[in-house]
């Protein structure tokens, strides 16, 4: 009997973190123009007002305008996506200096584009960390993460992130051999990301969606 009322005090825990990461959240248009606009001034979200995230949120701002404006997705996914008949919420948590992040969320806008019952808010990582807890990494607050709750019942159905399998393998191989990720390793990975063209993401959003 414990347990189970430990689950469930854990659970209505999570559900009011989720609802206030909701309720100060951004649509993708707010977000965007926020980045946009942290570049233009030379900032950067979250505490760290670093010379390096700083350069990163200018490439990523740059990284996401391409990727607004030439994402596509094969038949088979759009109809996927396209059939999604209940009432969700893709709330992902991320930074504007995330690489990441640059290639993901713009998939994650295309998907919300493509069917009026998907609802996408961005929260920042650093602003819901508590939230961010609950859905670590193999214990690292990696970013973008998105969890997909049904709009309805609160529902966690599912989370995703913080980059597609392929991707997950290039680093964990990377990692086992050199110990940590350089900045070289860095741009071949988003050399990856650019060749994928987003449809691993989308692929494998598509199967979360699926299992609602």
């Amino acid at each position: 009997m414990g347990d189970i009322a430990m689950k469930n005090t854990t659970e209505t825990d999570t559900i009011e973190l989720i609802n206030r990461a909701v309720a100060t959240s951004q649509s993708y248009h707010e977000y965007r123009k926020m980045v946009t606009q942290y570049a233009a001034e030379g900032k950067t979200t979250g505490p760290e007002q670093s010379d390096s995230y700083i350069e990163y949120t200018q490439l990523n701002n740059r990284r996401m305008n391409r990727w607004d404006k030439t994402l596509k997705f094969s038949e088979e996914v759009s109809q996927k996506i396209r059939a999604v008949d209940s009432q969700l919420i893709f709330l992902v948590l991320t930074e504007s200096w995330c690489g990441d992040a640059a290639p993901s969320v713009p998939v994650m806008n295309k998907i919300a584009e493509l069917n009026p019952n998907i609802e996408l808010r961005v929260a920042l990582r650093d602003k819901n960390l508590e939230l961010t807890d609950e859905f670590l990494t193999n214990g690292a607050r990696s970013i973008p993460k998105l969890i997909l709750i049904n709009k309805e019942t609160n529902e966690v159905l599912g989370d995703w992130g913080p980059r597609p399998e392929p991707a997950s393998q290039l680093v964990q191989e990377y990692k086992a051999k050199h110990g940590k990720l350089t900045p070289e390793f860095r741009q071949d990975l988003q050399v990856w990301y650019n060749k994928d063209k987003g449809q691993n993401i989308a692929a494998e959003l598509g199967a979360l969606l699926a299992l609602k």
